[in-house]
């Protein structure tokens, strides 16, 4: 399948898929979507339920790991809020080395300090957790979603899959049961998704859901969350 480098309209970049009419992430803004939809209504959720723990240890699952741009961001937030984040992200088919280089997030993220970073979480093995840093640890598992199957294990889930036009196997209530199924009571699921199918699926299997505001080009967004 045809791949190319775009730059988005916050002027970072993303890899496009003109055969599906599909980017890895919003051609509205790339590094925008990924703060508004995964960091605002993720992450910032999830850390202001643990404010009573000095030094919070939190697990998160990324479906979709792709151009590392959530994960990059997401340790970028660590190293402000000194969290310990066990991250995990999930991809059957990886981005390859010459794309990763084609990828202006550091730049754009004005974060050339930590170049060696974004660097490793790339160039580090699969099916292995390495210590990126002191406070954030990466596996990357070659995997696809639907063979997913840990139990009560993360805190937070960064649901990054491609559109249900193009694989609507992956947004299915069997998906949506092996994530409830992955995160711990209270645990939260955010995706950029707003459709109608995806959240009925949602509440199908036992999330409590809620529609919210979404990134630039999109109306809303979705957050769910396991209660028990």
């Amino acid at each position: 399948m045809k791949r190319e480098i775009l730059i988005t309209s916050d002027g970072s970049t993303t890899i496009h898929l003109p055969d599906w009419n599909e980017q890895y992430h919003s051609k509205h803004g790339a590094i925008q979507e990924a703060y508004h939809v995964f960091i605002r209504a993720g992450l910032d959720k999830v850390q202001q339920e643990i404010t009573t723990i000095a030094q919070p240890n939190l697990s998160i699952l990324e479906i979709g790991f792709g151009t590392g741009l959530n994960a990059f961001i997401t340790f970028l937030e660590a190293q402000k809020n000194k969290h310990i984040l066990n991250y995990i992200g999930v991809e059957a088919y990886p981005v390859n080395a010459e794309e990763i280089q084609k990828l202006n997030y550091v730049a754009e993220l004005h974060a050339t300090n930590f170049q060696s970073i974004f660097d490793a979480m790339h160039q580090v093995s699969w099916d292995e957790k390495h210590q990126i840093s002191d406070t954030f640890s990466l596996l990357k598992r070659k995997q696809f979603f639907e063979d997913i199957e840990d139990t009560n294990t993360f805190d937070l889930i960064y649901f990054d899959a491609f559109g249900a036009t193009n694989q609507p196997e992956l947004w299915t209530e069997a998906i949506f049961l092996k994530m409830y199924e992955a995160l711990k009571g209270e645990g939260v699921l955010v995706t950029y998704s707003a459709k109608g199918s995806v959240r009925r699926a949602m509440q199908a299997v036992g999330f409590v859901v809620e529609r919210l505001p979404g990134p630039p080009g999109k109306r809303e967004m979705l957050r769910a969350i396991k209660k028990e």
